[in-house]
């Protein structure tokens, strides 16, 4: 009881209910999106990679647009932007249930892409607002734990009522989305937070703001490993559900016990894992983080049964535990004072390892075959290393 006391005293309210969102959220989005290949190869004549291709371009798109949604966060608040991505995103599953045109779905990707890039940079910017500095590692590792509670139960749940990938669940994402941002708006009002959340932060203009990211070599490094690293973890779902339907008896029910897997991994060793690796340095869980992720990744190219895959998801998943907070605490560390909404923006370029991943995981596919996509993913994985290290030469200089 006085654990869950602490708990509760060491953050903000606010961050607390964004915790709670980001379950729901999340629970919801696992039982449509991560089916939403298999939905497209089942009701079209679309191939892999136009499949990957369609799907990618929602987060390449928030590639670009993170960065802009950081920096109107900083300049203009956090607080009307969050609500306006949440309404868009909650129209947008449900135009997923009756547009059929792949033009209109690609679209739909797109639109949902920029929502998504828009409402993490500025909550990640938020909770970094209201959060000590000292606690933000673990507060941004809670925040992962959270989302993959949801993404733990929302496979079974839908597997257990059968509607996985249904309509029903694209139509309950919405409605989360849509009671999540009325949630916000009294809360917003209640703690009296104000529109310049960013607390004082100065204002500078956009072609400023750009030309103080880009010219800040160690982002520029930490954004490339990063690129690397979320081609490999970002969108897995993708080439992995494809790869599985196609190669593995009764391969679509492996792939929602797999998805399962990685959010019960998080929730039982986010915590254990968390506190044992803050006795390395940051650069350090990068390295354990990227390696295990090549042994997934390799474990998933010579996985020839159930047993295998399971194993690999299990490592694989340590991996995004050790590299996702980790990436986090980085870009807090260089980010000047008042640019926190900038910078987590400019992190957001690192999702463009988003549209890289089902688009380059869909060739390969196509092209090569499972082994060779899943070793490729892999080398990418351990190659992301050298940019992280100059990045942090840099630091120390």
């Amino acid at each position: 009881m006085n654990k869950l006391r602490k708990y509760f005293q060491a953050y903000h309210p606010i961050v607390h209910i964004m915790m709670l969102g980001t379950v729901f959220i999340s629970l919801t989005s696992s039982m449509s999106i991560p089916f939403l290949a298999i939905y497209l190869s089942e009701t079209s004549q679309l191939d892999f990679a136009t499949i990957g291709l369609i799907i990618g371009a929602g987060p390449l798109a928030g590639t670009f647009c993170g960065f802009i949604g950081g920096f109107l966060s900083d300049f203009f608040g956090r607080r009307r932007l969050m609500i306006i991505s949440l309404l868009v995103l909650a129209i947008v599953f449900i135009g997923f249930v009756y547009i059929e045109s792949p033009l209109f779905l690609l679209f739909l990707s797109i639109l949902r892409g920029v929502s998504t890039s828009f409402f993490n940079t500025i909550s990640k910017a938020l909770i970094g607002d209201l959060t000590p500095e000292d606690q933000r590692f673990r507060v941004f590792s809670t925040r992962y734990s959270a989302m993959n509670l949801g993404f733990s139960i929302g496979p079974m749940v839908g597997a257990f009522l059968g509607i996985g990938g249904s309509s029903i669940t694209f139509l309950l994402t919405s409605s989360v989305y849509l009671v999540y941002s009325i949630i916000l708006v009294f809360l917003f009002q209640s703690f009296s937070v104000q529109q310049n959340t960013e607390l004082n932060a100065e204002r500078i203009g956009l072609a400023q703001a750009w030309n103080v990211v880009r010219s800040d070599k160690v982002l520029f490094f930490f954004i490339l490993g990063g690129i690397m690293l979320t081609t490999v973890h970002g969108q897995i779902s993708v080439p992995l559900s494809q790869y599985l339907k196609e190669n593995i008896v009764d391969g679509v029910k492996l792939f929602g016990l797999l998805m399962s897997i990685n959010g019960v991994t998080v929730i039982i060793l986010q915590v254990p894992l968390t506190r044992w690796s803050e006795k390395f340095s940051i650069f350090h869980r990068i390295i354990l983080g990227s390696s295990l992720l090549t042994l997934g990744a390799v474990g998933f190219a010579f996985s020839a049964g159930w047993a295998g895959f399971i194993l690999s998801m299990i490592i694989f998943t340590l991996a995004e535990i050790l590299l996702v907070p980790a990436e986090y605490t980085q870009i807090d560390q260089i980010t000047p004072h008042g640019m926190r909404g900038t910078y987590y923006g400019a992190q957001s370029f690192s999702e463009f390892g988003n549209f890289l991943g089902p688009w380059i995981g869909g060739i390969l596919l196509s092209a090569y075959g499972g082994t060779t996509m899943f070793l490729t993913l892999g080398a990418i994985s351990i190659a992301s290393l050298f940019f992280f290290s100059k990045g942090r030469k840099l630091v120390r200089r």
